[in-house]
């Protein structure tokens, strides 16, 4: 999205938007769960007018943008992808903060879009609301749990799709469609009037095509004042590779555009180190207690499992269940606990600008190789290793788009310390700049 000052009219691109979504040989349908066509026309035909007056709200004056289903907007069910929801919620009082901040910066809302249900996959599929298809390969899964608004924003449906990240849930879905998603430090977006999986880990962030439109979005939502993407020299930037389990049992795809996006920032001269980081372990040892994000998403779910369990999707179900034998002691144990490595992992990236290394050890998986649950639990764990680390230790991270080659996407994550977000966005332009993905 470019200034809209220079392109075409924000009505014009919000027809063009919303031809997609109607599309009967698209993904609309299983994309954008609820459209707001005659809201949107309203919000699109103002931004104009401001335009020809010269006026402008900011940098999402007229940008066409998609919210996950999991956002409050006034007089509606908040469905969280369920049918259970839909069906038992009560409509909301009141837009959800970031709805408002979006709504006052000219963003034209043009739908709400698919995700996991309870955003508790990373995977993205949902049996109530069907699976949205990877716009790489429609018979491949696209990444959850923001599953509509990354196929979105990369068909076209919208040009940023605002999703939510407690594992992984905007970077999996951007590294499998071939977009950018942004994972904020978790205190900067507020998270109220968005249905929660785990409150004390929960960030909402924004996917689109390029760093600069999350960057747009992400200043609105944070409440930032907005000045233009600078990107930071990459000469003589820190980069250090993460080592460990982030590079291992990576397929082939993976393995090889990794190591060819690294090559080519030494080549820029990025100076590289490898950093070895014992403090994952000290995270196993955390979470094999049963983690703070289960049992926080088994709390609030409890009820619904007691009452309705055969409406909540298997694959959402036995992860909730898992964590019903967590017991209150080691939850204030895993609290703790994390609290502490979190300032350990602080200290530990303060002498690197940026860490780098796979969004996901694999490609999307066909819809088919998952189609059983325990090759589903399997492959979930899989694409939510490497991004639920950065959520567990409270950092900002964001995925870029590799160059494909022909194939399949694959994503390239950068991840720095807690507060660093605007620095982050310097790097990942400089680096998107690069390799031209």
């Amino acid at each position: 999205m470019q200034n809209n000052k220079t392109t075409a009219s924000s009505r014009n691109r919000l027809e063009q938007a919303l031809a997609r979504i109607a599309d009967p040989n698209g993904e609309g349908a299983r994309a954008c769960l609820t459209v707001y066509r005659e809201a949107a026309t309203a919000a699109a035909d103002a931004a104009d007018a401001r335009a020809r007056a010269g006026i402008s709200l900011g940098p999402l004056d007229g940008a066409i943008v998609s919210i996950k289903d999991l956002f409050d907007v006034a007089g509606e069910v908040t469905r969280a992808g369920s049918r259970l929801l839909a069906e038992e919620g009560k409509p909301a009082a009141a837009d959800a903060p970031i709805v408002r901040r979006l709504r006052a910066g000219g963003a034209v809302i043009v739908a709400k879009t698919n995700m996991t249900e309870f955003a508790y996959s990373g995977i993205g599929a949902n049996p109530h609301f069907g699976t949205p298809g990877n716009p790489a390969d429609r018979k491949r899964a696209p990444g959850g749990s923001s599953s509509g608004g990354a196929v979105a924003a990369a068909d076209g449906m919208c040009e940023i799709a605002i999703g939510s990240d407690t594992g992984g849930s905007t970077r999996i879905p951007a590294a499998f469609c071939g977009i950018v998603g942004f994972k904020p430090s978790r205190q900067r977006v507020p998270i109220e009037g968005a249905f929660p999986l785990s409150q004390s880990i929960d960030s909402i962030g924004p996917m689109a095509r390029s760093v600069a439109d999350c960057f747009k979005a992400d200043a609105v939502m944070a409440g930032d004042d907005y000045a233009p993407l600078e990107p930071a020299p990459l000469a003589g930037l820190r980069i250090g590779i993460a080592q460990g389990p982030p590079l291992e049992k990576l397929d082939e795809t993976v393995a090889k555009r990794f190591p060819q996006a690294i090559d080519r920032l030494e080549r820029a001269g990025v100076r590289l180190s490898e950093e070895k980081l014992p403090l994952l372990d000290d995270m196993a040892r955390v979470n094999a207690r049963g983690g703070v994000q289960p049992a926080e998403a088994f709390a609030l779910h409890r009820d619904r499992l007691q009452r309705r369990a055969d409406a909540i999707d298997p694959n959402v179900r036995v992860r909730l269940e898992r964590a019903s034998g967590i017991s209150a002691a080691d939850f204030i144990w895993m609290v703790n606990e994390r609290a502490a490595l979190i300032r350990a992992m602080d200290a530990r990236l303060a002498d690197i600008d940026v860490l780098a290394m796979p969004t996901t050890p694999t490609v999307a998986p066909t819809l088919d190789e998952v189609a059983a649950q325990d090759e589903f639990l399997r492959k979930n764990a899989i694409v939510l290793r490497n991004t639920s680390v950065w959520n567990f230790f409270d950092c900002c991270a964001i995925s870029l788009p590799l160059p494909r080659e022909g194939g399949l996407p694959t994503g390239l994550m950068l991840v720095v310390r807690n507060g660093r977000d605007r620095r982050l966005f310097r790097i990942a332009a400089a680096v998107e700049r690069l390799l031209g993905a």
